[in-house]
């Protein structure tokens, strides 16, 4: 089944581009232009980048915030290294 992007969709993928990195200016576009909390726009985002009509429109975009998402879930699963402890 292919849904077609909506509006909003649109809107979050081109101010992710424009935004790449997280900001306060970043945030007060996100409120600004698309009246949604911080917290809901990365919600969003995240469900966006599983979408196949979003990798379609714009695959660059995409492909790069899969593999950051992808990045940030291995450090959080990395088992932690064992201290040593500095008494030898």
């Amino acid at each position: 089944m292919n849904v077609a992007l909506s509006p909003q969709d649109i809107a979050i993928l081109d101010l992710e581009s424009h935004f790449p990195q997280h900001s306060a200016r970043k945030e007060e576009e996100i409120v600004t232009r698309l009246d949604l909390s911080a917290v809901r726009y990365y919600q969003l985002l995240g469900r966006l980048l599983d979408s196949p009509a979003a990798l379609a429109h714009d695959p660059l975009l995409v492909r790069r915030l899969r593999r950051l998402r992808e990045v940030g879930r291995a450090r959080r699963t990395r088992p932690l290294l064992p201290v040593r402890s500095a008494i030898a």
